[in-house]
C-alpha cells in the first residue's frame, strides 16, 4: 500500500523507515504540511500519514477522497485537527497512536515546573556571563505545594505519581476518576475548587469544544495570586489574551508552555530570521516568568519508536483488512 507522509522532519523519516523495515510498505516523505493547497500531493496514494498541525477539515477531507485516499493515519494521540464526522460521512478511515510515552510528556511538565521555579534559565545565563549573584533567583519548595492536574489519563497519572514523590498535595479534575491517582493521595474536586486551591495547575486534557479556552479570564480570576500554569497538552486549552492579562497583573506568577493555540505553521519550523507576526506570541516571549518550548514534550527516543511502530501497525492493518484497534470514530 502506498502512503504519503506529510510534515516530515529528518527524525520522522529515520524512525518511520526503521519501523517499516519489518512491514514493507511503500512510504513517500514530504516536508509539506497537509492543507487545502497540498491535497493534490496525495494523488495516487491510498493512505496519508499526518501530524498535529496538518489540516484535515471537511474541505481537505473531501479533497483527499477525490484523489483516492481511503485512510488517514495520525502519528499522534490527539485528533482535534480532524473533522471526524466528515471523515465518516466520506468513508475515510482514521487511525491514531493513542499512547506512546506518557512519561515523556509528564517529565517535560515537571522540567518546566522546576525550571520556572528555580530560574534555571537565568542562572545558567548568569554563570556563563560571570555573574554568580543569587539575587532574583529565589524559588520555593515543591514539597507541600498544591498541584491541580486537569485530565488524569495516562499522562496525568504519570505526572501525579512523579509529583507524589516530591511531596505535593494533588487535586484532580476529570469526569473519570483514576484509581492509581487516588492510591497516591489525589483528591478529585470540581474545576472551580481546583482553581481556587492550586499553587500549580498542569493541563493534560484533550482539546474538544467543551475544553476550548478552558483557561480564560473567568478561570484566571478564580486562581490564587502567583499561580504557576503548565500546558503540555494542546494550545487551544488556553486563551492567550487572558493569560497575558493575568501575567501583567501578577495573578499568574509563572507560565510554562509547550503548545500554543496558533502554533500551526510556527512550531517545528526554523523561523530564526523571520519577523514574528503574531503579536500575542511575541508578547508572551517578553515575560521573564514565561518559558515556551516548541511542542517538544513528546520528543524522546522511546516515544518516537512507539509512534513509528504503532503508525506502521495501523497502516499495515488497514492494508490487509485486519481489525483497526486504534480507529477514531465520531461516536
Amino acid at each position: 500500500m502506498k502512503t504519503v507522509v506529510f510534515s516530515t522532519k529528518p527524525y520522522d523519516r529515520e524512525f518511520l523507515s526503521r519501523a517499516n523495515e519489518s512491514v514493507g510498505l511503500e512510504l513517500a516523505f514530504l516536508e509539506s504540511r497537509l492543507a487545502p493547497q497540498t491535497v493534490k500531493l496525495a494523488e495516487g496514494f491510498e493512505s496519508v500519514c499526518v501530524f498535529v498541525n496538518d489540516q484535515l477539515d471537511a474541505s481537505v477531507l473531501i479533497g483527499l477522497k477525490k484523489v483516492g485516499v481511503k485512510h488517514v493515519a495520525l502519528r499522534c494521540a490527539g485528533f482535534n485537527n480532524v473533522d471526524i464526522a466528515s471523515a465518516e460521512e466520506l468513508g475515510l478511515t482514521v487511525t491514531r497512536v493513542p499512547a506512546y510515552s506518557p512519561y515523556a510528556i509528564a517529565e517535560h511538565a515537571v522540567a518546566l515546573m522546576l525550571t520556572l521555579n528555580r530560574r534555571i534559565y537565568w542562572a545558567h545565563s548568569r554563570v556563563r556571563d560571570g555573574n554568580y549573584s543569587l539575587d532574583g533567583l529565589l524559588g520555593f519548595d515543591l514539597h507541600g505545594k498544591t498541584v491541580g492536574i486537569v485530565g488524569t489519563g495516562k499522562i496525568g497519572q504519570c505526572l501525579t505519581e512523579a509529583l507524589h514523590g516530591f511531596g505535593c498535595k494533588l487535586l484532580g479534575v476529570d469526569q473519570y476518576e483514576n484509581e492509581r491517582c487516588k492510591k497516591v493521595g489525589m483528591q478529585y474536586v470540581s474545576f472551580e475548587e481546583m482553581l481556587a486551591q492550586s499553587d500549580i495547575i498542569s493541563l493534560h486534557c484533550p482539546l474538544m469544544p467543551e475544553t476550548y479556552h478552558l483557561i480564560d479570564n473567568e478561570a484566571v480570576a478564580h486562581m490564587k495570586r502567583g499561580v504557576m500554569i503548565i500546558n503540555t497538552s494542546r494550545g487551544g486549552l488556553i486563551d492567550t489574551k487572558a493569560v497575558i492579562e493575568g501575567l501583567k497583573s501578577g495573578k499568574i506568577g509563572y507560565m510554562g508552555l509547550d503548545v500554543y493555540e496558533e502554533e500551526e505553521g510556527l512550531f517545528f519550523e526554523d523561523k530564526t530570521f523571520e519577523v514574528r507576526k503574531d503579536d500575542d506570541f511575541a508578547r508572551l516571549t517578553t515575560f521573564p516568568n514565561v518559558i515556551i518550548t516548541g511542542h517538544q514534550a513528546y520528543f524522546t527516543r522511546e516515544a518516537l519508536i512507539r509512534i513509528a511502530e504503532t503508525t506502521l501497525a495501523n497502516l499495515s492493518a488497514f492494508a490487509s483488512g485486519e481489525e483497526l484497534i486504534n480507529q477514531v470514530k465520531a461516536s
